[in-house]
């Protein structure tokens, strides 16, 4: 009412923190998402997306579905303002509750969002350690077909900067993927205990060393009998 929206997004933030230690878990993320909304108001976006993401963290374990929307838009707001650099963590925070709740599709979808943004800020090391970590959730999910693409599209389009291919993560995610297809579970195990997978982040470390899931072969079988049916005919092949 007296026109300071950044008094009153200071005052919802406590009160969202009240009500984190009343366990009112539905009033901490409407309230932190006013709080953001004035903050906006006032045309700062790096807090309004800090106070999202103080609504994440604390509803991670009451309200995961919750969680993942504030952390969404928390990436959102910094996206739109140019700063992608600064919703790094955010993103692998969002793609650990996805994890937890073992979607692993929307992991990965969020892990090449990461990716892009990372591109934006000229951060190849955590574009590329972000694609080897899309690639090894869906290896875990056992969409061996998924993984190739995904190793296919970030060799593709990294290549026009310092390659995906050339990078440890490209080369570790090539070797993961041969030894997927020859069904070398010695070698799976080798290659995920390999010093670039021990550098990323722990979430997938995890996930990594427990591969391979479920018979390696059946699920290159699966994929190859999958690609055989989307192959289109060519008509100028008539063997």
């Amino acid at each position: 009412m007296l026109s300071s929206p950044w008094d009153a997004a200071k005052n919802m933030e406590s009160a969202a923190a009240m009500s984190k230690e009343l366990r009112n878990w539905r009033d901490v993320g409407d309230l932190y998402r006013m709080a953001s909304e004035l903050y906006i108001e006032c045309g700062r976006s790096q807090p309004a997306s800090d106070a999202l993401a103080k609504g994440a963290r604390a509803l991670e374990d009451s309200l995961p579905e919750e969680a993942i929307k504030l952390y969404t838009d928390a990436c959102t707001i910094l996206e739109e303002d140019g700063g992608e650099q600064m919703a790094f963590d955010l993103y692998r925070a969002a793609t650990s509750v996805y994890i937890k709740l073992e979607k692993y599709t929307d992991a990965a979808s969020f892990l090449l969002r990461l990716g892009l943004a990372a591109d934006k800020c000229n951060a190849t090391n955590s574009q590329t350690k972000a694609y080897l970590s899309a690639i090894i959730v869906y290896l875990y999910a056992q969409d061996f077909k998924q993984a190739e693409k995904c190793y296919n599209d970030c060799s593709q389009y990294v290549s026009r900067i310092d390659g995906f291919l050339r990078s440890d993560h490209g080369r570790c995610a090539s070797k993961l993927l041969s030894a997927f297809k020859d069904g070398d579970i010695e070698d799976i195990k080798r290659i995920t205990q390999s010093s670039t997978i021990s550098n990323i982040d722990h979430v997938i470390i995890r996930l990594a060393r427990k591969l391979p899931m479920g018979d390696v072969n059946a699920m290159k079988a699966h994929s190859d009998t999958t690609k055989e049916e989307e192959e289109p005919l060519d008509e100028n092949d008539l063997t």
